[in-house]
């Protein structure tokens, strides 16, 4: 047996319900999504200057902690190359 090839128009037709269902796919991803953002516990502005400060703090001492360590190899690297 054969199957049959469809029509233009009937392809037409199947290409609209997929488009209208991957419409209504990409309305209930949003809806959804913002029913999600709701749920957000999002923090304070107390807790963001606070955190913000302990990062930078936290950059801060690793910047020196690595120049240092970065300066000790150099030197250790030209002694070892200079011998």
């Amino acid at each position: 047996m054969t199957k049959k090839q469809p029509s233009a128009q009937e392809g037409q037709g199947q290409d609209q319900k997929g488009l209208f269902s991957q419409l209504a796919t990409f309305k209930a991803y949003f809806e959804q999504s913002k029913a999600e953002m709701r749920k957000v516990t999002w923090p304070t502005l107390k807790e963001t200057k606070t955190t913000s400060i302990v990062v930078l703090a936290f950059v801060a001492v690793m910047v020196v902690f690595l120049g240092l360590v970065d300066l000790g190899f150099s030197k250790l690297i030209a002694l070892i190359l200079s011998a």
